[in-house]
């Protein structure tokens, strides 16, 4: 290599040290915007390469247990448990339920693998799911019980495109995608709440328990704070103190 070359290649690595160094500064320049965005979004993980396999135990329409493991199927949102979709005529049905019995039953009897796509802000696993020969996120989508998560991912838009054109599903008639219901759940309880921490921490025989907004029972829970309940304004911040998220089913 020649001297001119060598030149060039020694300033262009300490200019992409230099770029580096830039962005890492911005990156952690305010320590307090960084903690504040983990108090109400949750940590950032490292990418999960596992898989895990096995019995599955359904939590919603699209999230399952496995070996104690939780996995999120990737790429998709289906229904939360209490809300409900229009139907193609007049009246309404309980779509999240729908979805979550669906679910259980492509996996009843059956073991479920799960390849990791990484990890999301809860920690839970992110993941593609097959049962037998059957991929599970994209049967949801196809369904109609889960729509493609495009903020995420662009992997099901054909299989929504297919459940759209047979109005399966949710696709009958009017229907929030999850992503609006949690949003309009959560400005509304945000409003009413102190300090405008909306999740509830409740007190039972069961132990501790975290409600989001959207939980089918978050009317119904009040808060005794001389009981030791109390308010959390993160996800984050109620799993930090010992409490659990309610079981929605």
């Amino acid at each position: 290599m020649s001297e001119s070359a060598t030149i060039k290649v020694v300033c262009y690595s300490v200019a992409l040290a230099l770029v580096g160094t830039v962005f890492l500064a911005l990156e952690f320049a305010d320590p307090g915007q960084a903690a504040r965005a983990a108090q109400r979004h949750g940590p950032r993980l490292p990418r999960d390469t596992g898989s895990v396999a096995g019995p599955a135990q359904v939590v919603d329409g699209d999230t399952l247990d496995i070996h104690g493991v939780r996995v999120r199927l990737e790429g998709i949102d289906a229904p939360e448990t209490g809300q409900t979709c229009g139907r193609k005529w007049v009246g309404t049905w309980g779509c999240g339920a729908a979805a979550t019995h669906v679910l259980e039953n492509l996996v009843r009897d059956r073991d479920v693998a799960c390849d990791s796509m990484g990890a999301d802000k809860y920690g839970r696993m992110l993941a593609i799911c097959h049962a037998g020969a059957l991929e599970l996120n994209a049967e949801m989508v196809r369904q109609g019980y889960a729509w493609a998560f495009l903020k995420y991912s662009a992997r099901y838009i054909d299989a929504e495109a297919e459940a759209r054109s047979a109005r399966a599903g949710v696709w009958q008639g009017d229907a929030d995608p999850p992503w609006v219901f949690r949003e309009r759940r959560w400005a509304s309880a945000e409003n009413a709440a102190p300090e405008g921490c909306a999740i509830k921490g409740n007190i039972s025989n069961k132990g501790h328990i975290y409600h989001m907004p959207w939980s089918p029972w978050y009317g119904k829970v009040k808060v005794d704070e001389a009981r030791g309940e109390r308010w959390f304004c993160s996800e984050t911040e109620a799993a930090t103190a010992g409490w659990r998220p309610a079981n929605v089913k």
